[in-house]
């Protein structure tokens, strides 16, 4: 993370007034005077202002607008991954709290707090996954109530939950479902003969996918955002 952008985040200063510190001289980074703010540091490395210690506070919880094209993973040897997304973060520690494909976009959630990112997840917190879908095929009444009441996916044994599905247009639709199986929502449609061709999250509980936020683009979740998804 950059430098100016560490003390901005947990000293209580303002980006100004921390990049005016650092060029005063009053940062040290691993007990060495610093003077550009643009300097990077690693997580192992003690920065101090006026000489005290400033570090990391608490658990971080942050919403990504997914571009297509990229993982979630912390390290991929092909694709870019939607870590390399929050270039001014230190990532290591961080996790994606409930993945999506490489040519899925939308709501991603990227947190280092595991007990959090589990109730996330996991389907007895019942938390809504609400996903805009654009389908090859017109849906069918019959394919809908198919999908909603559960359909068996391919090398599955169970059926899935039951899901909604809001109608827009015959081939676009929004499904919701409590569950999160690998390629799950593509994989429903395909039991039912259709193919999905575009997928976008834009919900997950409470938390909805910031408008203002550009593929590629993130931001801290508010409290009540982190709040909503209740506890363990």
């Amino acid at each position: 993370m950059r430098l100016d952008k560490f003390l901005s985040h947990y000293s209580g200063l303002s980006r100004k007034e921390a990049k005016q510190a650092i060029k005063a001289g009053d940062v040290l980074v691993a007990d060495r005077a610093v003077t550009d703010p643009q300097t990077k540091i690693q997580p192992d490395e003690a920065v101090r202002l006026n000489g005290m210690r400033i570090q990391p506070q608490g658990p971080r919880y942050y919403m990504l607008h997914k571009p297509a094209g990229y993982v979630c993973a912390n390290t991929d040897s092909l694709h870019p991954t939607v870590m390399s997304l929050l270039e001014d973060e230190d990532t290591e520690s961080l996790h994606v709290a409930g993945r999506l494909d490489l040519d899925t976009t939308g709501l991603v959630l990227i947190t280092d707090d595991g007990q959090w990112s589990h109730r996330v997840t996991s389907p007895k917190h019942k938390l809504d996954k609400l996903y805009q879908v654009q389908l090859h095929e017109p849906i069918n009444d019959q394919d809908r109530i198919q999908i909603e009441q559960g359909v068996l996916l391919k090398d599955e044994s169970k059926r899935t939950r039951p899901a909604k599905i809001i109608l827009h247009q015959p081939q676009q639709v929004e499904l919701i479902i409590r569950e999160g199986k690998y390629h799950q929502v593509k994989r429903m449609f395909a039991a039912v003969g259709n193919h999905v061709t575009t997928l976008h999250r834009a919900r997950i509980g409470e938390i909805e996918l910031d408008p203002s936020l550009l593929p590629g683009e993130y931001r801290p979740l508010t409290q009540l955002e982190i709040n909503s998804v209740g506890a363990g």
